[in-house]
């Protein structure tokens, strides 16, 4: 776009506003001129170097990652949703997950808990706009970076122009694109942008990059399977990849990745000098000034690996006062579009994920892994979402330059101004050094449509805590007003009826202003310690922040004035009306009520004279509606009528009936426990006869042999779980040591028996995915055959992020061996076989997905599965003594009675973490979805969150434990247990159990 189209966008879209302004409320805007950007494809999505344009309305994007596959209850995903939404967000990012789809080349699967239809409905049911991400590279600490176990067989180099890599991605994009494409907006759906290739940033400087020819391919794949929103990338650097008008490869709308803190979350509380971005708009213009600030993964949290510290210390390092400091500071930077990652993460089941992390992804992120929402970053992120939301002003204004000087008397206080051509300013304080745990004192320069003026005026001075950012306002609309300005920060405002309702809230203790330019009646209607004042201003208004809230009263404007802690308990649910559906009247500020009380408020719609509200409750509370709808005269709570009595400003206020309910929780220990040997692959007489036998090549061409036959998994099919191998040799007597490496992934183990005999161990390491181990070989009788039994565990396929690395290609498996005599001479080990998972890529159990199960026998035969045959077990429980090193394999049923229709009650497995037992791995199943690795001596993950709909709320459920000794003391497991969070009165949708198969006998198993 050139620079006098710009201007006079710019100048169109500021007198949209302006006459907005002047109306009854703030937007929609709805002027789209000639110069706005879009493509030849539609005219549904366009942008200016602000915003984007939906459906001709100027929007801010406040969006937050999702993956549907982290959450196998596709019932569910309607609750995470909401829980979305609630936050004041408008849109979710979702990564597709290529390798749980088409595990075998040209066998695209995507029905039961992977069909992604029910995905795209919930979110219109939800009214959230979508962002697809089906790379066909995601990264996203999921196993291979997304990309299937065969692509390690691929000859050419990934994610390159490769013909075998572009050909490799058709099948799965043919599919899973037509499918996006279907719900794009376009098409009345909720996908609004789309995002080509991921992280595409990084090289090893052996191949071509940037490759804009390849880029340029990935994006003509997705235009020509039917994708006409705007493309977007997301630069894990900020250099410019693939920014708009750089020729081939070039997206529509470029955009990055920001991590401020990044992911070591070992020491959450400090803040590296050199963290927080200055350079936010400075970078913006340098690579795409005619485009929307668009930050495509902002950390909302971080993945912790094996041995890490814990999700709960991740939340803590990316918590509410990091929101406060690190999230404002995008909007210093002019953010227009802005993804939180994550903002639930979920779960890495059934062997989804990579090795540097464990079977949890809670990543600390917002909503909790269980879908529970305790933590205060919660709260935190929707006061800040609902100010984006109630200020479309934001959208119009340009960051000025960073002071300590121009705009406050305090030097150790930073301020950068967001100013706009008349629609209002924005100012974004913090402190000069952001590290700085204690209270500064400042004093305002606040430029105004009528002047500086120094605020506050009333004497006194604002308060700015340590970790803490405000965002003060000048001539800010609220309705038919305008503050001309404020100090106190805005959570929201709506127009409703014949009213006008203004919440503001501030740290308690703190003191604050807000001042109007004409001349008005202030009336205190709740409280009594709010001071007005006049200056030349007219009306100033102060008060200092306590827990009762105080209300004033402005003829029809009324202000709520709250401190933090009490404004986490309000919620603005938006009014489905008009054009946008379940997003109300419009998308910035639409019509809402304003909700005091409950735990989670899902949503809201009017029916004939009903307020319908939709609400969770973890507590006793009172339900107090601000605002209601002009016309509304009935209450109705989770479809229940509600009676309500009316304060004297006109609230609505309830005492819904909210009851806990009693329930007790199966004792694991005392189940009727079967168990059985899971490795009889060691035991004399084995037949492997149907294993797979190794072969003397290698499809794998980032890593040659340096053994006589390829033990790479992979090279077979075998890309998930457990891998076992066999192999013979015939003895001199003189051999005395065997030496493995081996490769699994961060935190794998292995094993090896000779003839039945344990022989050692290589334990888990949280830091090498391959190992060196050297054992020592007993005495054997010359001429005698000798059988070697290795398990090695695959703890996922590493990611591809460095384009020529190959990384994804690393083996899982054997690299090399020796079995050295006395004299340095080396035995031949000879008829090597392997197996994995039954069948490999052509895996038995569709429903559950490629990567559920591993080569374990007990997984092999699916005994892992509910209702498995008594026959094949004996009576005994892990938490027995099972001598001995090897794989025991334990299974009972259990039965759930828990009131889940009305309440949600979140499980978890725990285990009991003692050191002084000996060391093993424990996979854990439930109803036959591998829900949980344990590593007893690693860690840190002990609770093992299962979601309703795998467990059976209302009936039999079974679980299963594999337990892995390694070492001939043998195993045992100290406890393991169920728990239950507070459960929550709920109004979501009742989920659905998902039906998973039962066991079958397999007529090929072995």
């Amino acid at each position: 776009m050139k620079l006098s189209a710009f201007v006079a966008q710019l100048a169109l879209s500021s007198l949209a506003a302006a006459a907005a302004i002047r109306g009854n409320r703030f937007g929609p805007f709805k002027v789209i001129s000639d110069v706005e950007q879009r493509d030849a494809h539609q005219d549904v999505v366009t942008w200016d170097a602000h915003s984007l344009f939906i459906r001709g309305e100027r929007a801010m994007i406040y969006s937050g990652e999702f993956h549907p596959f982290r959450l196998p209850v596709p019932s569910l995903w309607l609750d995470v949703f909401q829980k979305i939404k609630a936050l004041g967000f408008n849109t979710v990012s979702f990564y597709v997950d290529w390798a749980l789809l088409e595990a075998k080349e040209g066998e695209y699967r995507a029905e039961g808990i992977f069909d992604l239809d029910p995905f795209f409905k919930a979110a219109e049911t939800a009214g959230i706009f979508l962002i697809a991400r089906p790379g066909p590279y995601i990264n996203a600490e999921v196993s291979g970076g997304g990309f299937p176990g065969r692509l390690q067989r691929l000859a050419g180099q990934l994610r390159t122009k490769s013909p075998d890599f572009l050909n490799a991605t058709e099948n799965y994009m043919s599919n899973i694109v037509p499918l996006i494409a279907k719900y794009q907006i376009t098409n009345g759906g909720p996908v609004i942008l789309y995002q080509a290739e991921n992280e595409y940033s990084a090289s090893n400087g052996k191949v071509p990059f940037p490759d804009g020819e390849y880029m340029q391919d990935v994006i003509d794949q997705a235009r020509r399977l039917g994708i006409v929103v705007p493309i977007v990338n997301n630069d894990a650097s900020k250099d410019g990849h693939n920014r708009p008008g750089t020729g081939a490869g070039a997206v529509d709308i470029y955009g990055y990745d920001a991590y401020p803190l990044g992911f070591d979350c070992s020491n959450p509380t400090y803040w590296r000098s050199d963290a927080l971005p200055v350079d936010y708009h400075e970078v913006h213009m340098r690579n795409s000034p005619n485009t929307p600030f668009l930050i495509n993964e902002f950390g909302g949290g971080s993945y912790d690996p094996y041995g890490g510290v814990g999700y709960d210390k991740c939340a803590a390092l990316t918590n509410h006062e990091y929101e406060r400091v690190f999230n404002k500071d995008t909007l210093a930077g002019g953010i227009g579009i802005l993804s939180v990652y994550m903002i639930f993460g979920g779960t890495n089941w059934g062997n989804l994920g990579h090795s540097k992390g464990y079977t949890s992804y809670d990543y600390g992120s917002a909503i909790r892994e269980d879908r529970y929402l305790d933590r205060e970053k919660y709260s935190e992120l929707k006061l800040e979402a609902h100010f984006n939301r109630a200020s479309p002003s934001y959208l119009l204004t340009t960051p000025g330059a960073l002071s300590t000087t121009a705009y406050t008397d305090n030097p150790n206080i930073a301020v950068t101004p967001l100013q706009s051509n008349g629609t209002g300013d924005f100012y974004v304080v913090r402190h000069s050094d952001y590290q700085l745990t204690a209270s500064a004192s400042y004093k305002l320069h606040l430029p105004t449509s009528n002047g500086t003026l120094t605020v506050p005026q009333t004497g006194g001075s604002l308060t700015l805590p340590g970790r803490d950012t405000k965002i003060h306002v000048t001539d800010y609309p609220v309705g038919n007003y305008t503050m001309h300005y404020c100090t106190a920060e805005i959570f929201t405002w709506q127009k409703t009826g014949d009213q006008t309702i203004l919440v503001l809230y501030g740290g308690l203790g703190e003191f604050h202003e807000l001042a109007f330019q004409e001349s008005h009646k202030v009336t205190q209607v709740e409280g009594n310690k709010v001071q007005t004042s006049a200056s030349y201003v007219n009306t100033v208004i102060s008060w200092t922040v306590e827990t009762k809230r105080q209300v004033i009263q402005i003829n029809d404007l009324t202000i709520y004035l709250l401190d933090r802690n009490s404004a986490y308990n309000y919620w603005a649910p938006i009014l489905p009306t008009g054009k946008n559906g379940n997003f109300g009247s419009s998308i910035m500020n639409p019509d809402a009520v304003i909700i005091n009380g409950p735990y989670l408020v899902r949503s809201a719609d009017v029916s004939d004279s009903t307020l319908n509200i939709q609400a969770d409750f973890n507590k006793t509370a009172e339900f107090e509606v601000i605002g209601a709808p002009k016309g509304v005269s009935k209450l109705s709570i989770n479809g229940k009528t509600t009676k309500f009595t009316k304060s004297k400003q006109g609230n609505w206020l309830a005492k819904p009936s909210i009851t806990f309910p009693d329930f007790k929780l199966p004792d694991l220990k005392s189940l009727d426990w079967m168990s059985m040997d899971s490795l009889p692959e060691i035991q004399p007489g084995y037949d492997d006869s149907l294993w797979t036998r190794a072969q003397n090549f290698t499809r794998n061409s980032a890593w040659p042999l340096s053994t006589p036959v390829s033990l790479y998994g992979g090279d077979y099919g075998y890309n998930t779980g457990t891998l076992l191998f066999r192999g013979r040799f015939n003895a001199t007597g003189s051999e005395n040591s065997l030496f493995l490496r081996t490769m699994g992934g961060l935190a794998f183990a292995s094993s090896v028996w000779l003839d039945g005999k344990f022989v050692g161990a290589k334990l888990a390491q949280a830091d090498n995915d391959a190992a060196n181990s050297t054992y020592t070989i007993p005495q054997l009788d010359p001429g005698t055959l000798h059988v070697l039994t290795i398990v090695v565990d695959n703890m996922g396929l590493d990611e591809d992020f460095v384009i020529g690395d190959e990384d994804m290609k690393h083996p899982r498996g054997i690299l090399s061996y020796s079995l050295t005599t006395s004299a340095g001479h080396q035995t031949d080990i000879y008829s090597w076989k392997l197996t994995g998972n039954l069948g490999g890529e052509d895996y038995k159990d569709h429903f559950r997905g490629p990567l559920n199960e591993g080569g374990l026998f007990a997984e092999r035969q699916g005994y892992h599965q509910p209702n498995p045959p008594k026959d094949k077990f004996f009576n005994k429980t892990p938490f027995e003594q099972h001598d001995g090193a090897g794989i025991q394999f334990y299974t009972a049923k259990f039965l759930l009675d828990l009131p889940a229709k009305d309440y949600d009650i979140p499980l978890s497995f725990i285990f009991d973490n003692s050191t002084s037992t000996e060391p093993y791995h424990g996979f854990l199943y439930v109803n036959g979805f591998q829900f949980g690795k344990y590593i007893s001596y690693l860690g840190p993950q002990t609770s093992f969150p299962v979601p309703e709909g795998i467990l059976n709320y209302a009936g039999d459920n079974w679980v299963s434990l594999a337990v892995w000794a390694l070492d001939t003391a043998g195993a045992v497991v100290p406890g393991l247990s169920m728990s239950a969070r507070q459960p929550v009165l709920t109004g979501r949708q009742p989920v659905e159990l998902v039906a998973s198969p039962k066991w079958v006998k397999r007529s090929d198993a072995y």
